[in-house]
């Protein structure tokens, strides 16, 4: 797999992937700063030998992709998809039942970045996006991740239904978001799961819902009819938290 040059920004995100091992090639700081997060990510810098250069405002802001770079940009490799068989082996490894994060064209790179935050925390194994029409690993995603991307793999398949069909055969069953469907206290989380998250606007597409063993329902008390997706997903993956140490 070919690797490219890739941005990394802001102090959270910066210390994360040097504790994760990731080779960061150089980094750039603001000029004059030198408070306590700035000296961590420094003394990490000079663990790894990492080519450190101090400089003005001006031309961070011009290297920041994101506008928030918190006075710290970082070059390393570019993030590197995962495959399906990556994750079900990151689970193998841990003795536990998968549970996986699959998402429908997810659009927004903060919501991408949300959930895989959401994924890692929650002690979820992976996250599966499809090729097309959804977000990538962009600078954006990997900092709203807060780290997250540095330990959480990520596998891009070109067709989610497929990817689905083939997972049931490892003994996976799939619960979907969907205003429609069942509450989700009355359901069984439990066991080898995949959570299918759908778009922003249209939620989880026809196909991909039809794949689907269960559809969940959030209950909602308010004036309005829907959560962000990135909230949806926190709020499910909790779920599926709360039954799993349950059981």
């Amino acid at each position: 797999m070919r690797y490219e040059e890739f941005t990394i920004e802001g102090r959270n995100a910066v210390l994360e992937a040097y504790r994760s091992g990731k080779t960061i090639d150089r980094l750039f700081v603001l000029d004059g700063c030198q408070d306590g997060p700035v000296k961590t990510i420094l003394r990490e810098a000079k663990k790894q030998n990492t080519l450190v250069q101090f400089v003005a405002k001006e031309r961070l802001d011009h290297m920041s992709e994101t506008g928030k770079h918190q006075g710290v940009v970082a070059y390393a490799a570019a993030y590197a998809y995962a495959e399906v068989s990556d994750i079900l082996e990151a689970a193998r490894a841990k003795n536990e039942p998968p549970f996986i994060f699959l998402l429908d064209e997810i659009e927004d790179p903060h919501n991408l970045g949300a959930i895989i935050r959401t994924a890692n925390l929650a002690g979820a194994h992976g996250v599966i996006i499809p090729k097309r029409r959804a977000a990538g690993l962009t600078a954006v995603v990997a900092r709203t991740s807060a780290g997250a991307l540095n330990y959480t793999p990520v596998a891009k398949v070109t067709n989610l239904a497929n990817t689905i069909e083939d997972l049931k055969k490892e003994g996976l069953w799939f619960v979907c978001a969907d205003m429609g469907g069942q509450t989700m206290y009355d359901l069984n989380l439990t066991g080898p799961i995949g959570l299918v998250i759908g778009n922003e606007g249209q939620g989880v597409s026809r196909l991909v819902r039809e794949k689907c063993d269960m559809i969940a329902s959030i209950p909602m008390k308010g004036d309005i009819d829907s959560l962000n997706a990135s909230v949806a997903a926190g709020v499910l993956a909790y779920e599926i938290v709360r039954q799993r140490l349950k059981g």
